[in-house]
């Protein structure tokens, strides 16, 4: 086991990492940028160094001044969180070569999911159903032309590099195509660097379920079920449950034996997501891997009682995984409410000082959050902060759990989008499981003030 992990990360994450690693025995040291002097993480770590200035590019990605406070620190290992560095392939490797312990899959894992195209090549090799699109990248304008026509429309332009919604357009008109293929292609290489796309056909009503694979070191592999992260604005989750409303235990089988047998298959270690698109017929597609710990985590923590980043750091420490799928039973039913600090109709960010903050609590209520009173949200990072989850016996259970944590959260001196999220907590498709990928869309269309 580690004696000493470095957290390079930040906010609720890095805090996370400090509880499941002081559970564990093991010491942490904390990074920060100088405007991140007064975040719990650093408060709460055994050790806490500066690595530079606000810009995460001068602080939580500079991967020099984070070796080096590994050295400095005594660190063994470093945890990447989620976000910034945690799935950088060649970061990884320097961490390895470092002689530090990596927490984490390895970073050949890492390099062959970062590539959405090499990633969809892989897991169709695996047995994964793929949905038609391009083999490859698409280089011309007629090629992509030829393709879309092949598949049909509605199709989806996606970075080969991409994530988060950023390089993706949907083109329902052949005359759309170029417009679409230029811009989402600019904006690909502006955000990562690379402008390479991919044509993938475009499902209507679709749902975004997640498989969560636990593996060791050792060939032993396990999914710990499923979570529904459908409620999303322009790509970004903003709701996730466990399980889904939308798969029966038969579909549910299914999907996590296809998951288990393509992680065998590629000898995939640590704990990582693959992400599903269900269609209307629930036939479901491979879309992406992420070779990482989710921010979603805490609603399958919550269904299984098996701490995820225990086992992160267990597993990556060499020890065996210890459990059967058999073992691994779903109790009960889970929700997380991302809780932002931006504007809840317009979403505009909305950093700022916090001058009142009660956070809710009781019966199968969890917060997961970087704020306090008198904290100040920088503008230079992600609005996320917390993770509000509930627990309870059955789903219309943890919806008037929800309902209730929410009414009792106070966040004041900045706007966040709790108000949001208490309409969607009473909007009907949401409540009868009955919702996809637009929820969020329709609800903002029938609602345009939340009143």
């Amino acid at each position: 086991m580690f004696h000493r992990i470095l957290i390079a990360n930040r906010g609720e994450i890095a805090l996370r990492i400090i509880r499941a690693a002081r559970e564990l025995g093991i010491e942490t040291v904390a990074v920060h940028s100088t405007a991140d002097v007064n975040s719990l993480h650093v408060k709460f770590a055994d050790q806490s160094l500066c690595i530079g200035p606000p810009p995460s590019k001068e602080s939580y990605l500079n991967i020099p001044a984070i070796l080096s406070a590994a050295e400095v620190s005594g660190a063994d290992s470093i945890h990447p969180g989620y976000g910034f560095l945690s799935e950088n392939a060649e970061f990884a490797e320097m961490v390895q070569h470092s002689g530090l312990g990596w927490i984490g899959p390895r970073p050949e894992m890492i390099r062959m999911m970062g590539n959405k195209i090499r990633a969809k090549e892989a897991m169709k090799d695996a047995g994964l159903p793929q949905l038609p699109g391009s083999e490859g990248v698409v280089r011309e304008e007629r090629e992509l032309i030829r393709l879309a026509e092949k598949i049909g429309f509605p199709v989806i332009l996606k970075a080969a590099s991409g994530g988060g919604g950023r390089g993706m357009k949907i083109v329902h008109e052949k005359e759309q195509l170029g417009n679409a293929f230029r811009t989402a292609s600019a904006e690909a290489l502006a955000a990562f660097g690379n402008g390479d796309m991919y044509v993938e056909r475009y499902v209507q009503q679709p749902r975004h379920i997640e498989i969560q694979i636990v593996a060791d070191e050792h060939g032993s592999i396990v999914h710990f079920g499923e979570r529904e992260c459908s409620v999303q604005r322009r790509h970004q989750k903003m709701l996730e449950e466990s399980p889904s409303p939308a798969l029966n235990d038969k579909l549910r089988e299914r999907m996590g034996r296809v998951a288990v047998e393509a992680m065998r298959k590629i000898k995939y270690n640590n704990v990582g997501t693959i992400e599903f698109l269900l269609d209307e017929r629930s036939d479901f597609y491979f879309m992406e891997m992420n070779t990482r710990i989710q921010v979603e985590h805490p609603v399958t923590e919550t269904v299984t009682g098996i701490d995820l980043l225990k086992e992160q750091i267990r597993l990556a420490s060499g020890e065996e995984l210890g459990r059967t799928q058999k073992s691994i039973q779903l109790k009960g039913h889970s929700i997380e409410c991302r809780i932002n600090a931006e504007d809840p109709i317009t979403f505009a960010p909305s950093p700022g000082l916090i001058t009142a903050y009660h956070q809710p609590g009781g019966l199968g209520v969890r917060v997961d959050s970087l704020a306090y009173e008198q904290y100040r949200v920088l503008p230079y990072y992600d609005s996320m902060v917390a993770k509000l989850i509930v627990q309870a016996d059955s789903r219309p259970a943890a919806i008037m759990r929800m309902r209730r944590a929410l009414h009792e959260y106070i966040v004041e001196g900045i706007k966040t989008n709790i108000p949001f999220h208490k309409k969607l907590l009473t909007y009907d498709a949401f409540v009868q499981g009955r919702y996809d990928t637009r929820l969020v869309e329709r609800l903002l269309a029938e609602n345009p003030t939340l009143a």
